[in-house]
């Protein structure tokens, strides 16, 4: 027996069919009709919109979700039965697109989901919007009632919508598992077979609890001012100004303008890593600093010379450069001459890693270093990212 504590809808769940239908052929339905939240309106119509779709907007009065009656059976159904009813004024939300639509819901920020989903969906690349098999994904975040999470496998019902969800709450988890068993919505839990796994191997039980949530208790730790601290540092660093603190930095880059020193450097500093980077310019000497300091801190990055001139156009005309500025900048001549000028100095010092940025999203080349550089102080024959908790 599931409950739903909900003022929208109850939900009833008892012993069900494998498969069950939302509606059955014969004999024919009368449909009811069950109007959505404002709220959850608002929401699917910001993701359509932030992904380019169209929406089809209802003629007034009309735009309820449809629910056929034949789910609500006494033996084996999930039953919607409403207990209020919405204003005049809601309107289904009826989205045009060929996409299939991945529904991701979290109690939290949905960065575990989000990102779960990406990485899985870099496995299709060689099938996905250009090949005929598009994908729209929709990210619900902060779901902490029932009440808004079956309205959104109510929704996700009805396009036919794969659901992957990470939701601390265990009866949270669970209501989700069991609506969309009842409904027949493929679904996958993200978050609960790999905190089962981890509570049975710490013989401790999870607190069940969302990041955020009132209930916790988290205090700022000496991880987290360490971080901060790395925050400061790093931008203090950047395009190597304070040549002179170099030697404090945990990560030194270097590179020629426009390998993603900058964001780079951000992305390892919210880690808790001191990064400082230094640019290479032909024609200028590079600091003192960056040869004295333990060469197994300095990584060299290295980019394609096109993509590098075309990232260099692009940057020049945001700071309002016109087609018919000359500039040595983005031409190719000189980005050859330039990448080759740091090529040289990255041979005259064969201790530092050069990483080939081109193509690289910052999370993959941000990968690479920490691997090379844990690899590296902790002498492992292995290689590994160890850290404590």
């Amino acid at each position: 027996m599931l409950a739903c504590p909900c003022s929208a809808f109850n939900l009833r769940a008892t012993a069900a069919p494998a498969n069950p239908d939302i509606s059955d052929p014969e004999p024919e339905p009368k449909v009811r009709k069950l109007k959505g939240s404002p709220q959850f309106n608002r929401w699917y119509r910001a993701r359509a919109l932030r992904s380019g779709h169209k929406l089809e907007r209802p003629s007034h009065g009309t735009g309820a979700l449809e629910v056929n009656p034949s789910a609500q059976r006494t033996s084996g159904t999930l039953s919607l039965e409403p207990t209020s009813t919405a204003n005049d004024s809601d309107r289904e939300v009826e989205v045009t697109d060929s996409g299939k639509p991945i529904y991701m819901v979290s109690d939290g920020t949905g960065w575990t989901a989000e990102h779960s989903v990406n990485a899985a969906l870099g496995q299709f690349e060689h099938c996905l919007v250009d090949r005929g098999c598009p994908v729209n994904t929709h990210l619900f975040s902060g779901i902490d009632d029932v009440e808004r999470l079956m309205e959104i496998i109510k929704q996700a019902a009805k396009e036919g919508a794969l659901l992957v969800y990470t939701l601390a709450d265990p009866s949270m988890a669970e209501s989700a598992k069991q609506a969309c068993k009842l409904w027949g919505i493929p679904s996958t839990d993200i978050l609960g077979p790999i905190t089962e796994a981890i509570a049975a191997h710490l013989g401790v039980s999870p607190s069940g609890l969302p990041r955020g949530a009132a209930g916790r208790n988290i205090p700022l730790s000496d991880e987290y001012f360490r971080r901060i601290e790395a925050v400061e540092f790093t931008i203090k660093q950047d395009d190597g100004a304070l040549p002179q603190n170099l030697s404090k930095a945990g990560i030194v880059l270097t590179g020629v303008s426009r390998t993603g020193k900058t964001p780079l450097s951000i992305y390892l500093a919210q880690k808790g890593y001191k990064v400082a980077n230094v640019p290479i310019v032909k024609g200028v000497a590079l600091p003192k600093g960056l040869f004295e300091v333990d060469p197994e801190k300095v990584f060299g990055l290295t980019i394609n010379p096109l993509v590098l001139q075309t990232i260099r156009k692009a940057r020049a005309k945001s700071l309002g450069f016109g087609d018919n500025a000359r500039s040595n900048y983005s031409e190719m001549a000189y980005v050859k001459e330039e990448l080759e000028f740091a090529r040289k100095v990255f041979a005259q010092n064969p201790t530092w890693p050069v990483i080939e940025v081109t193509g690289k999203a910052i999370e993959e080349t941000a990968a690479v270093i920490l691997r090379l550089y844990h690899d590296r102080k902790q002498k492992c024959s292995m290689p590994r990212i160890s850290k404590r908790y």
